[in-house]
């Protein structure tokens, strides 16, 4: 496989790699940076790809685990503690969910915020799902983890990104929505 085959795979997933990259880094210089090593690296592996496989997950699997052993990665992994243990709450029915305060919230700087202070692997979770559309296979296969655990932090992501989104907007009635 050579460099052009790479290109023509691999360039239509710039947007997506760099949108992730800054939500995980929170700094667009380093996210720049962070999506440049990931082509540099998944360049010199790609005799490895194997032609059929899922590119999409190949690439953001790349990028999360380049992002995991960078400075910043590592400072984040280190200080925020995984539960993966499920809680009979999450499987309550809700009348409120994040997708209905997203697109209330629409374009909203709280929504921005909100997502923005959420553990790394619960906001990664919900990047993955909600804005880059990846199925819980790919998210899995990127995150390297079993699909019950996808779910598990996609479901506690959801659940924490709500109660942001309602503690943020004190006005806001539950019943309302």
């Amino acid at each position: 496989m050579d460099a052009e085959f790479f290109e023509m795979l691999a360039m239509p997933l710039f947007d997506q790699l760099y949108n992730l990259a800054h939500w995980l880094t929170g700094d667009r210089t380093e996210a720049e940076d962070l999506v440049q090593e990931t082509y540099a690296k998944a360049l010199k592996g790609f005799k490895s790809f194997q032609d059929g496989t899922n590119m999409r997950a190949w690439m953001f699997r790349i990028l999360r685990n380049t992002f995991l052993t960078s400075r910043t990665g590592l400072k984040v992994q280190n200080t925020v503690l995984m539960e993966d243990e499920f809680d009979g709450a999450d499987f309550a029915t809700h009348n409120i969910t994040p997708e209905s305060l997203l697109l209330q919230l629409e374009n909203s700087q709280s929504v921005l915020d909100a997502l923005a202070g959420l553990p790394v692997p619960y906001r990664e979770m919900i990047l993955l799902s909600d804005m880059e559309e990846l199925s819980y296979k790919e998210i899995a296969q990127v995150l390297e983890v079993p699909i019950g655990t996808v779910m598990s932090r996609l479901s506690r992501g959801r659940k924490m990104l709500r109660q942001a989104l309602l503690a943020d907007s004190p006005g806001r009635s539950t019943h309302a929505m």
